[in-house]
């Protein structure tokens, strides 16, 4: 099961990439929720979800880059930094760890705790600490 649900973590991520937002929404309970560290405290999914979708038009590109993944059933918790590039050229790393917690196989609550970075092109290394590039 531990690897049955840390599979489905990253699907969900891999689901945001390509914006495949009914898939998404079809991994989570009717009730789930988000916390998110920007204050706004709990978010029902469904409400996430048609945000991100509305704002969907001006990605070009979305990569999650799963860092390191732990698994403890029924949580799963992730390190990744999100990669993202919009029209007109803006770029930003955005650095999270993201826990989720199901219900069966369902996913029923995520938090993410996120910071920007700003993006100079080059990749952080694997021993930089949390928001540090190497050259």
């Amino acid at each position: 099961m531990d690897s049955e649900l840390d599979e489905k973590a990253t699907r969900f991520l891999r689901n945001l990439e390509i914006l495949d937002f009914d898939s998404m929404r079809a991994m989570c309970t009717d009730t789930a929720v988000v916390w998110h560290n920007d204050g706004t405290g709990d978010q029902p999914i469904a409400e996430k979800l048609s945000r991100l979708e509305s704002l969907s038009g001006q990605v070009l590109s979305l990569e999650y880059e799963i860092v390191r993944q732990f698994c403890r059933p029924p949580e799963v918790l992730q390190q990744n930094i999100l990669r993202l590039r919009l029209e007109g050229g803006t770029a930003s790393e955005i650095h999270s760890a993201t826990y989720f917690r199901f219900d069966g196989s369902l996913i029923d609550r995520m938090e993410e705790y996120t910071y920007t970075v700003p993006s100079t092109g080059r990749r952080s290394g694997a021993d930089s600490g949390p928001g540090e590039s190497r050259p």
